[in-house]
């Protein structure tokens, strides 16, 4: 298809040659305006199939005000989005509200009102009842990870919010699942429903199990994991408690980890993904949560402590690894009391594996993560972190790994033996005239 040069400009900035079939199929479907449902598996490319069309739709005339409104059930996903977008450097502002963010930096950002703005449900509501800004303008609205965002309870909001919204408008949604059935609030007109679902185990993926008895299934889970040497884990459990509890024991065992869940501080989740990102830390135990919607890497390995309840999450937990043309694993550790679930059709689908019963703990990742008490509000950018490090801290370029900017902090991973030596030469070195504190990131 013939693709406008903005759009090839905004893919091509993201380090994007060619736009994969599902993105295609969506930019060609939305172009009359008409309603799209877009059905794709996780780490398919979905943001990039809706911010095109998004972009596509933007009038100059209306530079200044709201024009597209994108609905998020997770501040991750939000910030996720936000990123994607700014990578694209289209030149339209863009702001992302959410739970948890300082309200009156929100509303001070509204002061020059962006053209693209993402927020998780509640924290719009409260801004539309604030009149924070203005929505007459909105002609665009994402419902990115619809189904979640029901499950997750946010009807009413999302209910209240589209009331207040332009009837004429083209709505967007997505979802990696296929829901049975939409909300009555939804004024959808004769959507094109798009599905490039994958039906049960990603081509790529393998899948193996270790046996354990009910009262060592804690030790079996630290073996399997201490068994894949210096590669990336990510965990997952049914609920907030079991990861809690198996954190004890990694923690009783010198494991390098970090949790990721719901009940925790929303700079705490952030952190831990930056560090999971940059590679300071190994393992992510973790909820469903994580199972999608996150900026993460490609995973070589995807652990089950606890079988879901459903096939949707069993399917999305595994669509961390085996995207694209890469190659995965996911393990399914047993004791004795779990049963198989009819998701999975036979034993036969498994390879069984054993454990060595001793295995030596990884050692900690080469890398380690700073934190930089400024951010971009004080107009401090990756150069002046990578600066700061080089000139005062005396470290190399390939000594530096991952830097990543927010609103009020920065974080850079550096090598872990020098660590020390690093804080010690650029603690009370000035950025920008700013004074920044220096630590390493826990």
């Amino acid at each position: 298809m013939n693709i406008e040069k903005p759009l090839r400009r905004a893919y091509k900035h993201l380090g994007i040659d060619e736009l994969n079939k599902m993105q295609l199929t969506a930019l060609d479907a939305s172009a009359e305006g008409e309603d799209v449902m877009l059905l794709s598996p996780t780490g398919s490319g979905k943001t990039v199939g809706f911010l095109l069309p998004l972009l596509r739709n933007l009038d100059p005339a209306l530079e200044g005000t709201v024009q597209a409104l994108i609905m998020a059930p997770s501040r991750e996903l939000a910030l996720q989005i936000e990123q994607v977008w700014k990578g694209m450097k289209t030149g339209h502002k863009v702001n992302s509200v959410y739970g948890g963010h300082a309200v009156a930096t929100e509303i001070q950002n509204f002061v020059e009102p962006p053209v693209v703005l993402i927020g998780t449900p509640g924290r719009l509501k409260q801004h539309l009842i604030r009149g924070s800004f203005d929505p007459s303008n909105i002609h665009t609205l994402v419902l990115d990870e619809f189904d979640k965002a029901l499950e997750f309870g946010f009807w009413a909001d999302m209910d209240e919010i589209l009331q207040q919204l332009p009837e004429d408008k083209q709505i967007l949604l997505t979802s990696a699942t296929a829901a049975e059935e939409l909300p009555d609030f939804l004024p959808l007109k004769n959507p094109k429903t798009l599905s490039f679902l994958k039906e049960g185990t990603p081509k790529g993926l393998t899948l193996h199990g270790i046996r354990t008895g009910e009262a060592n299934k804690l030790d079996g889970l630290v073996r399997l994991i201490s068994s894949f040497g210096q590669d990336s884990a990510i965990i997952f459990c049914n609920h907030r408690a079991a990861v809690d509890r198996i954190a004890q024991y990694f923690i009783s065992n010198q494991l390098a980890f970090d949790s990721f869940h719901g009940g925790l501080e929303q700079n705490v989740r952030e952190r831990t993904l930056i560090k999971f990102r940059n590679g300071s830390i190994q393992f992510l135990l973790t909820t469903d949560l994580a199972s999608r919607g996150l900026d993460i890497p490609e995973i070589k390995h995807i652990v089950h402590y606890q079988l879901p309840q459903t096939e949707d999450a069993y399917i999305h937990r595994n669509g961390r690894t085996a995207r694209m043309h890469a190659e995965g694993k996911a393990y399914l550790v047993f004791s004795e009391e779990d049963k198989l679930p009819p998701y999975i059709k036979s034993q036969n689908q498994i390879d069984w594996i054993n454990i060595p019963e001793e295995y030596p703990i990884p050692e900690l990742s080469e890398w380690a993560t700073l934190y930089f008490s400024g951010g971009k509000k004080q107009k401090i950018n990756k150069m002046d972190i990578m600066g700061l490090l080089g000139k005062k801290g005396q470290l190399e370029r390939d000594e530096v790994g991952l830097i990543e900017i927010q609103d009020h902090a920065s974080y850079a991973a550096i090598k872990r033996e020098k660590l020390d030596e690093v804080i010690d030469r650029i603690k009370g070195q000035k950025v920008k005239k700013i004074k920044l504190k220096v630590a390493e990131a826990r």
